[in-house]
């Protein structure tokens, strides 16, 4: 025991001295370029108080993007000995050396798509109700279930008690075919029984006897007051709906003070919710009620049988439309009309689906996540197919199209991301090399120093004479420009033969397309075909990301130093399953952060609780 921990201050020393002698400029003592410091780097367990930041460490010493051009970088001796020390110190934190940690655990608003799909599931019917709703926030990876940023305005109060009244007047009016329906429209008989069953609906668990009671009696005092049977059900159900035990998530606590696991119910609902955006279904119900929903084959085959549903495209289009920033074709994504006149309502639309249906048709058909960098299909109709230069293609409904050539395939070439990627007038290779390192990589470049002057909104030859790209490279002349431009503009540079709008074109102006890049490692390439390549193999990185981005979207919070072990082991499975999108979700539903849960300590917590009661 004392030789390994002998040996383990050894190699800490030898890290140590290799980061001073690399990293000292930049990042010690009061210097902290790119908000990357390592003044807190002072002993072996230091790294665990800050995990991300040796992540960093370790994609930035395997691209070769540290230490910056002009500085020395270590010799592939020393590089070895920091990224064994590194990976020495990630295996020990899987193995048990910190205790396991499920996460910090927020109290999650329903949002309004969750909202929306839960009021459809309770009644039967699609009513749209939250269109009133302030708008959602977003974090947490970028995405609007993140439960930190789902406030609860005073106004949002007001809004729930009227949609719920909207609700239970709409399905009492019309009978839709859903349990909660059936409840109010039903007989006068076993009233206690009915009260229950609603409760289970609409608290998506089996109520305490107190809340049991209450409802029951708010129940009576509505009869004495002289409502009839059916108006006393109806009150006290929008009174339900306007609760905070629909409105939130709310997990049952246990007298705990380790992590455990979250009961079937609120498995039930982790599970719903993430796979479909809605409430548990009667199978998922009849599972919790019987404990069975922690047998991890039981796990596996609700993942598939839910994913086969239709109420899995809610899961499917807000993940990858928000990971990949699609939304914003509908936003802020305002191509110049008079540059690109075809740029129409219609053209956008299906640019959008195009995104969308492949990602369905990638996970409802389990094909490898590696086709989101590369495939030789796309999902096209006849206005995008003839946007894009194929041919062959009829009607207005998008279909499965075996791609003619390697111009495309994979979401670079899909128009939706060329499009929210470039400026009214022009591309931007730097915008599109920074969301490649962003959302494709999960390496995002600082943000720019102040004052920097910005480059011309058009891609015209300057006065000078000289190409945007020269203009450019010009730019990246400047030092506190070069380190990042360096890592994204030879990736925006790659794709540089689509146009703002994802047209192919080799000529800009008079000038032919110079589509080619160097990475700071020294790989160069042409093109967006080639660029596909570089990126495959760079695929540790994406499924990395990948990982992260779709766990993050499942746990409804951002991922914290913790959550590493757990995407280090998704990655490894997923290795091991040729990259299986099925894979991926169930692993994540079988995660320890998922199934496990600790009890909120903090004051906001308390006040929570106390509301829900």
């Amino acid at each position: 025991m004392a030789t390994s921990a002998k040996a383990e201050d050894a190699r800490f020393e030898k890290t140590a001295t290799l980061v001073h002698k690399y990293c000292s400029n930049c990042h010690l003592d009061k210097k902290a370029k790119g908000g990357v410091s390592f003044n807190a780097f002072t002993n072996a367990l230091s790294i665990y108080n800050d995990l991300t930041l040796w992540e960093k460490v370790t994609e930035q010493l395997n691209s070769q993007a540290m230490p910056p051009e002009g500085k020395p970088p270590p010799l592939p001796e020393e590089k070895e000995t920091i990224l064994v020390w590194i990976n020495k110190s990630f295996s020990d934190l899987e193995e048990g050396r910190l205790p396991k940690d499920p996460g910090h655990q927020v109290i999650h608003r329903l949002s309004r798509l969750e909202y929306d799909n839960t009021i459809r599931d309770l009644f039967g019917k699609d009513l749209h109700l939250s269109y009133s709703f302030p708008a959602d926030g977003g974090g947490g990876g970028g995405f609007d279930n993140n439960a930190s940023t789902l406030f609860v305005p005073p106004i949002l109060l007001e809004r729930y008690l009227e949609a719920a009244q909207k609700a239970v007047q709409a399905a009492s009016s019309n009978h839709f075919n859903r349990p909660v329906t059936r409840l109010l429209t039903s007989e006068k008989s076993a009233t206690r029984k009915k009260i229950e069953e609603l409760l289970i609906r609409i608290y998506r668990h089996p109520p305490e006897r107190e809340q049991l009671e209450s409802v029951e009696r708010a129940f009576n005092e509505a009869r004495k007051s002289g409502s009839s049977y059916e108006d006393a059900f109806r009150e006290v159900t929008t009174a339900l709906l306007a609760s905070p035990n629909f409105i939130f998530r709310v997990e049952q606590n246990r007298a705990e003070t380790k992590p455990y696991p979250v009961s079937d119910y609120d498995l039930a609902s982790r599970l719903s919710y993430f796979l479909w955006a809605s409430m548990p279904d009667q199978r998922l119900f009849e599972l919790a009620q019987k404990n069975k929903l922690h047998d991890p084959a039981t796990l596996d085959k609700e993942v598939l049988r839910m994913l086969q549903d239709p109420k899995s495209k809610s899961f499917l289009e807000n993940f990858v439309t928000q990971w990949l920033r699609v939304g914003e074709l509908k936003t802020t994504a305002q191509p110049d009309l008079g540059k690109y006149p075809t740029y129409k309502p219609k053209l956008r639309d299906a640019m959008y689906q195009e995104v969308v249906l492949f990602f369905d048709d990638l996970v409802r058909s389990n094909r490898s996540l590696l086709n989101v960098l590369d495939s030789d299909y796309a999902f096209l109709n006849q206005t995008l197919a003839s946007h894009y230069g194929i041919q062959g293609v009829d009607g207005d409904e998008l279909q499965k199209v075996t791609l003619p050539s390697k111009e495309r395939g994979g979401v670079l070439g899909m128009g939706a991301i060329l499009v929210v990627t470039s400026y009214p007038q022009r591309t931007s290779p730097v915008l599109r090399g920074k969301w490649v390192l962003e959302e494709i990589l999960g390496t995002p470049p600082p943000p720019p120093p102040p004052l920097v002057p910005g480059l011309s909104t058009d891609d015209h030859t300057s006065k000078e004479g000289l190409t945007f790209r020269q203009r450019l490279e010009k730019h990246r002349e400047k030092a506190e420009c070069a380190g990042c431009h360096k890592k994204m503009d030879p990736l925006g540079f790659g794709l540089e033969n689509f146009d703002g709008i994802g047209q192919w074109r080799t000529k800009i102006g008079a000038e032919s397309v110079d589509a080619k890049g160097i990475l700071p490692d020294g790989k160069a390439f042409e093109g967006p075909a080639q660029l596909r390549h570089i990126l495959l193999d760079q695929k540790q990185q994406f499924i990395r990301n990948l990982t992260e981005k779709m766990l993050a979207y499942a746990l409804g919070r951002g991922l914290d130093y913790h959550d590493i072990p757990t995407v280090r082991q998704i990655c490894r499975k997923l290795e091991s399953q040729n990259y299986s999108s099925h894979v991926l979700i169930a692993e994540i539903v079988k995660s320890y952060p998922f199934q496990f849960r600790q009890n909120e300590t903090s004051e906001s917590g308390r006040q929570v609780a106390e509301i829900t009661k």
